[in-house]
C-alpha cells in the first residue's frame, strides 16, 4: 500500500531555465546569458539542479541530455562529464565546470546563488552535509536500483525477487531513517530549508516509482507535502520535463513501458538470462 503523491502546488509561473543546445554551451556569453548552465535529464538526481534555481530565483540555461539517444556517452559531454552520466553543472562566471550532484549543490551554496541554503556556522554546516552525502551515497542508490529492478529490468522479462527485496527493504529502512529525522524539525536539518532537503526531496518523493510504502512514515510524509507547497519545487520538477507518472499519477503503465525501452537490457550468448551490470544503465 503506497500513497500516490498529493496534487502539486498550483503554479502561477513558468520557469526561470532556457533550455539550449549542448553545442551552444561556450557561443552563449556573460553578461547576456546566465551564469550557469545545468546538464540535466527528467530524474531524481537531474531535477535538484532546477529545484534549486527555482527555489533561489536564479536565471539558468539547461541542456537536456537525451539517454534514448545515448547522449551521456557523446564525446561532447564527456568532456564536460567523463563519467557520462547526469547531472553536471558549469558556472561561466568562474570558469568551473563539475559533475556528481551532492558536489554541485555544495558548490551552489558555498560560490553560487544558494548560500541560504547551507548554513555558516561549523556544525550546521556539517550536519547539512552529511545529510547531503547520505542522499548520495544511500537513499539514491538503493532506492535507484529498486527502480531499476522493477521498472527496467522486470518488464524486459527479468524479474529477480531476491534483487528486489533486497533494495526495497533497504529503501524503505533509509527513509524511516528520513522520517525519524524529521520528526525533529519542520525540514532535514531543522527549521530552515538547506540544501539537504533539495537532495532528498526527489527520490523521496518517487516512493511510487521504487514501490516503497511510505504509509507509516507521518513524518515523511509531512515534509513531502511542504515541499510540494513550494513553488520553486515544483516548478523544478518540470525541468526539462515533468514524469508526473514518477509520482503514481497519469498513464503509468504507459511509462513503465516507454522507461524500459529506454535502457534495453541485452541478452548476450546462448541461455543468457539476466541483465546488464548496472554501468550500462543511463542512471544519473
Amino acid at each position: 500500500r503506497t500513497p500516490t503523491a498529493p496534487a502539486a502546488a498550483a503554479m502561477t509561473r513558468t520557469t526561470l531555465g532556457t533550455q539550449i543546445a549542448l553545442g551552444d554551451v561556450r557561443s552563449r556569453a556573460l553578461p547576456e546569458a546566465p551564469r550557469f548552465v545545468a546538464f540535466i535529464a527528467a530524474t531524481m538526481n537531474g531535477w535538484k539542479l532546477p529545484i534549486l534555481f527555482e527555489e533561489v530565483g536564479e536565471r539558468y540555461d539547461f541542456v537536456a541530455i537525451d539517454f534514448a539517444k545515448n547522449e551521456q556517452k557523446a564525446p561532447a559531454y564527456l568532456e564536460v562529464n567523463p563519467n557520462g552520466r547526469i547531472p553536471a553543472l558549469h558556472d561561466r562566471e568562474t570558469g568551473v565546470t563539475l559533475a556528481e550532484s551532492g558536489a554541485i549543490l555544495e558548490y551552489l551554496a558555498d560560490h553560487g546563488p544558494a548560500n541560504g541554503l547551507l548554513p555558516g556556522s561549523l556544525a550546521g554546516r556539517y550536519e547539512v552535509l552529511q545529510w547531503v552525502h547520505w542522499q548520495v551515497s544511500g537513499l539514491g542508490p538503493m532506492m535507484g536500483q529498486a527502480m531499476y529492478f522493477q521498472r527496467i529490468a522486470e518488464p524486459q522479462g527479468f524479474s529477480d525477487p531476491f534483487a528486489i527485496k533486497r533494495f526495497v527493504d533497504e529503501s524503505e529502512r533509509l527513509l524511516a531513517v528520513l522520517d525519524r529525522q524529521l520528526g525533529k524539525g519542520r525540514f532535514v536539518c531543522g527549521e530552515q530549508l538547506t540544501i539537504a532537503d533539495v537532495a532528498c526531496y526527489p527520490y523521496a518523493r518517487s516512493h511510487f516509482w521504487a514501490k516503497v510504502d511510505v504509509s507509516a512514515l507521518p513524518h515523511l510524509q509531512r515534509w513531502l507535502a511542504d515541499l510540494d507547497s513550494r513553488e520553486g519545487f515544483q516548478v523544478g520538477l518540470t525541468v526539462p520535463n515533468a514524469n508526473r507518472e514518477i509520482f503514481g499519477e497519469g498513464d503509468v503503465e504507459g511509462m513503465v513501458q516507454r522507461n524500459a525501452a529506454r535502457f534495453a537490457i541485452k541478452r548476450e550468448g546462448p541461455g543468457a538470462s539476466g541483465p546488464e551490470p548496472e554501468d550500462k544503465v543511463a542512471r544519473a
